[in-house]
């Protein structure tokens, strides 16, 4: 009984502890979260780049951005974003089969946001 009083006592400790833990002030503003690359030819891949601003109070650190597929790859802005300063997202597109596609990266971030979704879309024709 005793062993139960304490783990619950360490148990709304542990929830208390969480709740005051601060919430980043780092945030994204993107330009486009969407990009339709409309028509594209089969066999050329095509990039977008999604631009962003820090409008936060502290500095974005992007920890990943993963892809839904080995056709989209992303690169990214690697160093801390400042306050005011601006990044960018690269999502390159192998546009291998002929059909329409919806594809979308997931960007892991330290921001009020820790997880964004952005999205390319668009017709690839022979």
């Amino acid at each position: 009984m005793k062993k139960l009083l304490i783990l619950g006592l360490m148990h709304v400790a542990f929830i208390g502890f969480s709740a005051f833990q601060t919430q980043s002030n780092a945030e994204f503003k993107f330009e486009n979260e969407t990009h339709d690359f409309g028509k594209i030819p089969q066999g050329k891949p095509v990039t977008f780049e999604f631009k962003f601003a820090n409008v936060g109070t502290e500095p974005i650190i992007i920890s990943k951005v993963e892809s839904t597929c080995g056709c989209t790859v992303p690169k990214y802005t690697q160093a801390p974003i400042k306050p005011g300063d601006s990044g960018s997202i690269n999502v390159t597109y192998n546009a291998s089969a002929v059909s329409h596609f919806s594809k979308s990266v997931r960007v892991f971030s330290n921001t009020k946001t820790p997880v964004k979704s952005l999205y390319i879309k668009g017709e690839v024709t022979n």
